[in-house]
């Protein structure tokens, strides 16, 4: 039995009793998958058969093949899903069967991904989420649909509306076709902001990943590198130079690798890139070039913006902009992309940006309220004292094993880098409250503006140290249920952090406070 998907769209082959299968189209997906996790094994059997190690590594690499095709086959023929229009439901397995279940009124997130290989059948992948509170499960995930059938579930699924039906959803739960003018594109990746993509370092992260497959492989294959010609003239090269010379050019080929690892990296994670507002009340963001996602954050989950500036990028004036919202997860590798309301771009087309996404400016250029001298303070002395303990370890070394002096003099420039990150995070340092909205700013490394609406506050946390204590400071949290759930002012006088929690939510501390 099949159910046609709607007009130019594949048919679904329906499993029984409302349950239907993937697009027949990932028989040919799910096989490659498959083997990509066993390209280790292969690559060391195949390299084994090219080296003439045993005369049936011929039969072995086959047999890994037909191992990976033959799970590609089983994963497609074992996984079912169905959607009601209560629940969306996923079922896989064959010996031990699971049936993975989500109510649609606890759905926070749709994403639609296509990777390269799903692109090329015309495939899409969409991850179905209910919030930053799904730890183990995140949702489940229909992998994968036709784009056009991902599509149309994923407007469905948030109840945008949609003119073409929906495999395994009642017609009932429907709604009109959308009018192709309910959407007002809010920003567009200009080519030029690649210039930023150096200065976003994500490329360490390549580095990192291309170390670890590269050592995987060699210790796989049994491989010499210094064997290897480039790489036994680059070690000679390098072992004829002094030692901090030697140190210096690994340095600097990282570095420029490290730049065109993240440039690349832009380019793929944004190329695209597109944010636009639609009149049924949510913000759609559609991004990538060989992988291409899309993310639709409905605006009354919208609680507020980051307006985030890594050192480097804050040095070319560059900042990007985070959604604050319920049901998006923060700080999870690549499912933080899904907050991402701004790739890196100028600081000022981000200042507008976020002022239009919360609908006021104010809070974006406001002036911040300094935290005074002895919050300024604390950021020279932790600076001091982490600077002074490297140095004395890095000492204690050069004594005890008899390491070249040049070591500890080099060491000895913590001390300026560490003046120079206590005054910046001492400048950067600050909070504001408007009438709807609570400010803080803080960081270094990376500063961050936070931008949260006070009617999203659910609480307050007031801590501070025992040093905290001996100058008057106190580091005042407050709670929500979006974005990272915790938003701190840092280092702020005792009055001041009482005067903030108070006026922003009149009523909420007062019970706590002594007449």
């Amino acid at each position: 039995m099949t159910t046609a998907v709607g007009a130019g769209e594949e048919t679904v082959v329906d499993a029984g009793d409302g349950w239907r299968r993937l697009s027949p189209r990932m028989l040919a997906v799910h096989p490659v998958m498959e083997l990509r996790r066993l390209i280790f094994p292969l690559v060391a059997v195949l390299i084994g058969v090219r080296r003439g190690d045993g005369g049936n590594g011929g039969w072995w690499a086959l047999g890994i093949g037909g191992i990976g095709i033959a799970l590609g086959f089983l994963r497609y023929f074992t996984t079912s899903f169905r959607i009601t229009p209560t629940h969306v439901q996923v079922r896989r397995g064959l010996f031990r069967r699971r049936t993975l279940t989500v109510p649609r009124d606890r759905i926070r997130t749709v994403d639609v991904t296509s990777p390269l290989l799903h692109r090329i059948f015309g495939l899409a992948r969409v991850t179905v989420g209910t919030g930053q509170t799904d730890r183990k499960n995140n949702g489940v995930m229909l992998d994968g649909l036709s784009a056009a059938s991902a599509e149309n579930l994923h407007r469905e699924l948030l109840h945008r509306p949609t003119a073409t039906p929906i495999p395994g959803v009642d017609s009932a739960t429907r709604s009109q076709p959308a009018d192709a003018a309910s959407e007002t594109v809010l920003m567009a990746l200009h080519p030029s902001w690649v210039r930023y993509g150096p200065f976003t370092l994500s490329g360490l992260v390549a580095v990192g990943v291309l170390f670890g497959i590269g050592s995987r492989l060699v210790n796989e294959s049994h491989v010499d590198l210094a064997k290897i010609g480039f790489v036994h003239d680059s070690i000679n090269y390098l072992r004829d130079r002094p030692l901090p010379v030697a140190i210096l050019l690994v340095a600097a080929v990282v570095v420029v690798f490290t730049a065109i690892a993240s440039t690349v990296g832009y380019i793929l994670s944004f190329w695209n890139f597109r944010l636009s507002r639609h009149s049924s009340g949510t913000l759609h963001v559609r991004r990538g070039l060989l992988t291409t996602r899309s993310t639709t954050i409905e605006e009354r989950r919208l609680r507020g913006v980051e307006l985030s500036e890594p050192l480097l990028l804050r040095a070319v004036r560059g900042a990007r902009v985070l959604a604050i919202a319920t049901g998006l997860r923060v700080g999870r590798g690549a499912d933080r992309g899904g907050s991402v309301l701004l790739p890196p771009a100028p600081r000022a087309v981000a200042v507008d940006l976020a002022g239009t996404v919360i609908g006021d400016a104010d809070p974006l250029t406001a002036a911040l309220t300094r935290h005074g001298p002895r919050a300024d303070l604390r950021r020279f002395t932790r600076a001091g004292t982490v600077s002074t303990i490297l140095i004395l370890g890095v000492l204690a070394f050069v004594l005890l094993t008899g390491a070249p002096w040049w070591a500890f003099w080099t060491a000895l420039s913590l001390l300026p880098l560490g003046v120079f990150l206590a005054s910046d995070r001492a400048a950067n340092l600050g909070h504001a409250l408007t009438d709807e909205w609570l400010v803080s700013r803080y960081g270094s490394l990376v500063r961050r503006r936070y931008v949260l609406h006070t009617d999203a506050v659910i609480g307050w946390n007031m801590t501070n140290s025992l040093f905290q204590r001996r100058v008057g400071l106190t580091t005042l949290v407050a709670t929500t249920a979006g974005g990272r759930q915790q938003y701190a002012i840092p280092d702020v006088p005792d009055a001041e952090a009482i005067r903030v929690a108070r006026t922003a939510v009149p009523g909420l501390l007062e019970q706590f406070l002594a007449d």
